[in-house]
């Protein structure tokens, strides 16, 4: 067995591989660039070597440096986790040369799968179901116009060497072509170094499905079951889980064979992942295609390893050693359910753009009973623009699909993130919305269910109840705390235990009873009993109502409370009823009008503006690019107008909300 592994990336995963290597005794080496020279994994490992600059391109994407990084520390092998060097066959035979055994496939395989191209003609001769499309390279944008015609509206272009959701446009028609093809290119050039293009048929209302295959340098391959990750927005998976609520034992059967078959043909063994489309239609069960290999471990790993009882990590790296697969197909069983909630940097409130800064407060949930966070952040640090989004990874696991759901709603409410955009409350509503709770998944299902973005989700008049009967005892602890402080005129005042509460817009006259630390809290229907404690400052009220469990969030803001509970932050405002009487004498800030500017939607790179003062721009005309987190994001124009003033230039940094340009 290895003595020492270094661990080439940051993040969640690399704490997670580190943790492995520790369980088995193992030392570990951490890499670092400048933007993670404190970082949780730097301070998890043994030791720790800096590679360079922020930028990934000048750190944790330089394999000569991660290679002497290895010797001079001793390690005898290297795991690469996943995205920067993890597919990168040239890395691999690197390893190899330098005598550094690589935790991964061999070389030959990661080449074969690779390239998304190659990888369809492969597929195609071990009798894999392939999506029908182009699977040559494509010269210009005209070629890729030709092509898609041929195939027929809507196509899907990729690039070659893509992943990770980059480098894809979906394109319904020749106009969608025309504009994406090129933006496709560049998406792959800058995030892969391939500016290859593939072009296939895009088939609607599609499951996505993996299956997990784990094999060893002996010759033996198994199949882990599979995932359903069809939850996806801009190709970027959102929720995993295993097994899926689709797939049936047969099914898993075919669809498990294939993708072993397809390892076997390129000499496969460590942990790789076969994706596969599926046709929610076909109740054949034949309905899959092959889309993928990931010659790597895949984010989504946890949601295998609670079903199946494994540590990928760990298999992985008793593979790597030369070590036999301690089990055969026969012996794998899925028992229970598994889902993986991403919670990533952004903003669901603002169309889910990227969120950078630092993370002011880190609370998440107590692992345990079924939840499990695989994190690589802590409380003050750095969401930055160099790296992907992704703050935590929340796995839940139960009994039963809804078990697990409910398992993720609670510990999502225990969530307690400040200073950046997040969504967990975009999470919890995809967690209780009936679409989910029923399994009837596409990867279409945001797109089709949020179509005009995402407001919160709905609060039923029951929730509403409970959320002002907990708004009316925190602002009476908040009060109480006030009145004891020392040196007031005629000593502490203790005012009346009546609120008037509006929560979205609803009105409740609340009083509350404290007996022996519980409350009844009476004005809203039935009295309400509530258990629980709340001092003031602190970010979560965790409580019984009604003898129901419920964690909110709070947060001041000016004269009102922000409560965040079951997916959606609500304002709310709570009075006392002496005070309450005059509300309406209130006047209401109005918001000012932006509408004559094109504000930047989040921080990033103005990399194009295609305009220029004094020109006539018509609605839905491209206005600028911005690049934030590697992905190009086209501005475009609400409506018709002529530019007054142009207030940036390409190539200068944005921040959110920077005013781009400026209409008459």
């Amino acid at each position: 067995m290895f003595k020492k592994i270094l661990v080439a990336n940051r993040g969640e995963i690399a704490c997670r591989v580190i943790r492995t290597a520790k369980k088995m005794g193992i030392a570990t080496v951490a890499v670092y660039s400048d933007a993670d020279a404190r970082a949780p994994h730097v301070r998890m490992a043994d030791e720790s070597v800096r590679l360079g600059p922020a930028p990934a391109a000048e750190s944790y994407l330089k394999a000569e440096l991660i290679l002497l990084a290895a010797k001079e520390t001793g390690a005898d092998a290297i795991h690469p986790g996943y995205g920067f060097l993890s597919e990168r066959e040239s890395f691999a035979r690197a390893c190899a040369e330098a005598g550094i055994a690589f935790i991964g496939p061999p070389p030959e395989a990661i080449a074969a799968m690779g390239d998304k191209i190659e990888s369809k003609k492969l597929a195609l001769q071990a009798g894999v179901n392939v999506v029908p499309g182009f699977v040559g390279e494509i010269d210009d944008t005209e070629h890729a116009v030709r092509i898609a015609g041929e195939i027929g509206y809507p196509v899907m272009m990729k690039a070659s060497a893509g992943g990770g959701g980059k480098g894809m446009r979906l394109a319904w028609s020749e106009q969608d072509v025309r504009e994406g093809f090129e933006a496709t290119k560049r998406e792959g050039l800058a995030s892969f170094g391939d500016d290859r293009v593939f072009i296939e048929k895009f088939i609607e209302q599609p499951r996505h499905i993996e299956i997990q295959v784990l094999g060893d340098q002996q010759g033996n391959i198994v199949y882990l079951g599979e995932r359903e990750c069809s939850i996806q927005r801009r190709h970027q998976k959102v929720v995993e889980e295993a097994p899926s609520p689709f797939v049936t034992p047969e099914m898993r059967k075919r669809m498990g064979e294939q993708a072993v078959a397809l390892a076997r043909a390129v000499g496969y063994y460590s942990a790789g992942t076969v994706e596969l489309i599926v046709s929610g239609a076909d109740t054949s069960g034949e309905g899959f295609y092959f889309l993928e290999m990931n010659t790597r471990l895949q984010v989504e790993h946890p949601v295998t390893e609670l079903v199946t009882g494994l540590d990928l990590v760990e298999q992985m790296i008793r593979v790597a050693a030369g070590f036999t697969l301690s089990f055969t197909q026969d012996e794998v069983s899925l028992s229970g359910w598994a889902i993986e909630n991403r919670v990533y940097a952004e903003d669901p409130y603002r169309g889910f753009l990227p969120s950078t800064g630092r993370l002011v407060r880190y609370l998440p949930p107590s692992e345990g009973n079924g939840v499990r966070v695989d994190d690589g952040v802590t409380e003050g640090s750095e969401i930055s623009m160099f790296y992907d989004p992704m703050i935590a990874k929340l796995i839940t696991y139960g009994a039963t699909r809804e078990e697990a759901a409910d398992l993720q709603i609670a510990a999502l409410d225990r969530f307690r993130i400040d200073g950046i955009g997040h969504n967990i409350d975009f999470l919890s509503a995809i967690m209780q919305h009936p679409r989910f709770r029923d399994g009837a998944l596409t990867t279409g299902f945001i797109a089709e269910e949020y179509p005009d973005g995402f407001a919160g989700a709905p609060a039923s008049p029951a929730l509403r109840r409970k959320l002002a009967a907990m708004a009316a005892v925190i602002d009476l602890e908040r009060s109480h705390r006030g009145a004891q402080v020392s040196g007031q005129l005629n000593g502490p005042v203790l005012g009346s235990s009546e609120r008037v509460v509006t929560v979205d817009g609803e009105r409740f006259v609340l009083s509350v009873e404290s007996h022996e630390g519980e409350r009844l809290v009476k004005g809203a229907g039935e009295p309400m009993e509530l258990i629980g404690q709340w001092r003031p400052g602190e970010p979560l009220f965790v409580a019984r109502i009604d003898d129901e469990p419920l964690t909110v969030g709070v947060d001041r803001k000016g004269s009102a409370w922000r409560l965040t509970a079951r997916g959606a932050t609500h304002r709310v405002e709570v009075l006392p009823s002496h005070v309450a009487q005059y509300r309406h004498h209130m006047i209401e800030k109005v918001p000012p009008d932006l509408s004559k500017f094109l504000l930047a939607p989040m921080p990033g790179l103005l990399t194009q503006l295609h305009v220029a003062p004094g020109d006539q721009v018509e609605a839905g005309q491209a206005l600028a690019v911005v690049e934030a987190m590697k992905m190009e994001n086209i501005l475009r124009a609400e409506r018709a107008g002529v530019v007054k003033a142009a207030n940036f230039a390409a190539g200068d940094s944005l921040a959110v909300d920077a005013a781009i340009l400026e209409f008459e």
